[in-house]
């Protein structure tokens, strides 16, 4: 089961995201939920269309069952199977 301490070993797509810090300034506040994601990059589903983001330029805000996590995009700059410790 996902929690707030063990998400960055856990699939992330389909959870809901927003940038809380950015190297980039206009990205801040940018929130969705993941659809897809690569080794670098999240593909997020916005209110204005899908975006992609890159994970290590920004940390990371997700809510799960009302509580907040905070992750630096370093820490998941991974593919998702990288990040469980499973074997593709």
């Amino acid at each position: 089961m996902i929690t707030i301490e063990n998400i960055t070993r856990h699939e992330l797509i389909g959870l809901e995201t927003s940038i809380v810090q950015s190297s980039n300034l206009q990205v801040i506040g940018l929130s969705g939920k993941i659809i897809d994601e690569t080794k670098s990059m999240f593909s997020i589903q916005t209110s204005t269309g899908v975006k992609l983001m890159p994970k290590s330029n920004s940390t990371w805000q997700f809510t799960i069952n009302g509580a907040t996590a905070i992750v630096d995009g370093k820490t998941i700059a991974k593919r998702s199977y990288e990040r469980m410790g499973v074997k593709a």
